[in-house]
């Protein structure tokens, strides 16, 4: 048991307020919560931050602040997340304050909160997903043979910019066998005719994220791609299939890796079938062959079977779906 936790990852502290937390920290108790930043954040955040947290300064460190506030509220037993504090900070925090003070591990408990979506989090991960389709269609439309990896980025950058979001991270635009390469970096070659070009890309709507892999056939389709994209695509919908609450995340894994296999084509799939996304593009629940997550409903997760043939080409086919108690509902149906 403990009388308060110590909330030092940014994520989770703007997951926890609402507010983009940056050099913060968040006490929390049951009788009191406390947003402890500088001088830089001090009003923005009194302006902003939700009803019943209190804003307070801190001068000459984080950890003698938090020392002072620890006493104040007598706090005898914290927690923390010892994935999210450095070696540095807990040293200092054990420094100043003072020793009956009990530093208690409690790891990942926002991290598991922030697994099942609330309702405003799936509509604004909707709205990612919305400037996604506007940004899939004008590739559509501006893909073409001549171009440059980096040129098509900087165009799909512009359009984006556009519409006042941004990139929920840096887009993998993979042509020829470059797409054989799982996290392809972007580079200047050209896009030649009859070319497959693999873009997996995402976008932040304040600060909830969307995750898609589309694959563009630029003219004719050799046979060989086409078989191992459809196998894909069905693999992706074996996985589909067996999703709803309550599920294994290993036994989502598990069907669409089954069908692959039958087709000879599992040992190219060298990753696990997928994961999380919210204010995150990778949280909890992970998808592998050896996740014991249960899916709950409210999850929003990607699903993105893959088939990676050395040096000659990729084929990732990823979709976003919300898990529900008999099933899930793919968000991205609309983006082809």
């Amino acid at each position: 048991m403990i009388d308060a936790l110590l909330v030092t990852k940014d994520v989770n502290i703007a997951y926890l307020t609402r507010f983009p937390a940056s050099e913060s920290w968040l006490l929390v108790s049951p009788r009191k919560t406390i947003y402890i930043t500088d001088s830089r954040y001090i009003l923005e955040a009194q302006k902003n931050l939700k009803e019943g947290i209190t804003v307070r300064r801190y001068t000459a460190s984080m950890a003698e602040t938090l020392s002072s506030t620890v006493q104040e509220m007598g706090v005898r037993r914290i927690g923390f997340d010892s994935e999210h504090i450095t070696l540095s900070q807990y040293k200092s925090l054990k420094r100043k304050c003072p020793r009956s003070l009990r530093f208690i591990q409690a790891d990942h408990l926002v991290e598991n909160l922030r697994e099942v979506k609330e309702p405003r989090e799936i509509q604004k991960i909707r709205q990612a997903l919305c400037v996604h389709r506007q940004a899939h269609q004008f590739l559509r439309k501006n893909l073409r043979a001549g171009l440059t990896e980096k040129e098509v980025f900087l165009r799909l950058e512009r359009f984006v910019k556009s519409r006042g979001v941004k990139f929920s991270f840096e887009p993998i635009i993979a042509s020829g066998p470059h797409s054989s390469y799982p996290h392809a970096r972007l580079t200047g070659r050209k896009i030649r005719p009859n070319d497959l070009v693999l873009v997996d890309m995402g976008i932040d709507v304040q600060g909830y994220k969307s995750d898609l892999t589309r694959i563009f056939f630029l003219g004719r389709i050799p046979h060989l791609k086409g078989q191992v994209y459809e196998s894909v695509r069905a693999a992706q919908q074996k996985a589909m299939d067996v999703i709803k609450a309550g599920v294994l995340g290993r036994d989502v894994d598990r069907a669409a890796r089954n069908y692959l296999a039958k087709r000879k084509l599992a040992r190219y799939f060298t990753h696990a079938l997928g994961h999380g996304v919210g204010l995150e593009i990778h949280e909890n629940p992970r998808l592998s062959q050896k996740s014991s997550s249960t899916l709950k409903e409210g999850m929003i997760i990607t699903i993105e079977p893959a088939v990676y043939i050395p040096n000659k080409f990729g084929i990732r086919i990823e979709d976003m779906v919300l898990v529900t108690k008999k099933g899930c509902e793919v968000l991205s149906d609309n983006i082809h």
